[in-house]
């Protein structure tokens, strides 16, 4: 972070393509893409019709469970965020984020990434077209996936960039999000496997 900031803090803090573009518009665009999908279950056109009504449920409650999964990690995390360091002219000093219940004097609640969690949490409306049998809703699946694997890198690096988050931030966000999204997926197929 010493790379992108000085002692008076972080330059790219308030840029305009990175505050304003990839922080505030990129959240719209993500309640706008939630709404979508929620739309979409309840009324499925085009390649959502090759999914069922439980897939597409699993789809949408999985993104909001790694959503909520990063949230309350980052509510009772006391890792602050590297604007607020001393070294880069706040008030907390440096603490592991793996220390949980070690305060660094600052305010906290900054991992993991919740920025980046609007991008990975998405993950899950990959998982079912990944597992089709049809050629064609895999290639979704594929798009799907590296879409919203590279929009979390994306608000990821931006946020690093502004100063928020450390690129650890960022990948443990995605982990948190893929084993949240792909836990939901294999019980969920494990339960429909059961019904039938």
């Amino acid at each position: 972070m010493s790379w992108l900031a000085s002692d008076t803090g972080f330059p790219l803090r308030h840029a305009f393509w990175l505050e304003t573009v990839l922080h505030d518009r990129a959240r719209q665009l993500s309640y706008a893409i939630l709404l979508m999908a929620v739309m979409s279950a309840l009324l499925p056109w085009g390649p959502i019709r090759h999914l069922s009504r439980l897939q597409r449920f699993e789809a949408i409650s999985g993104s909001l469970l790694a959503l909520l999964a990063v949230n309350l990690m980052k509510s009772s995390s006391q890792t602050s965020c590297p604007w607020d360091l001393e070294a880069f002219g706040g008030v907390a000093h440096y603490v592991s984020h793996w220390q949980w219940f070690t305060a660094d004097g600052g305010p906290g609640r900054c991992f993991p990434g919740g920025h980046a969690s609007t991008g990975f949490a998405f993950l899950a409306l990959a998982w079912p077209w990944l597992e089709s049998p049809r050629a064609g809703d895999r290639r979704i699946g594929r798009c799907v996936l590296a879409t919203f694997v590279v929009a979390g890198v994306l608000f990821g690096v931006a946020q690093t960039l502004r100063g928020a988050h450390y690129p650890s931030h960022t990948l443990w966000t995605a982990l948190i999000c893929w084993a949240v999204t792909w836990a939901w997926h294999r019980s969920s197929v494990f339960l429909m496997e059961k019904v039938q």
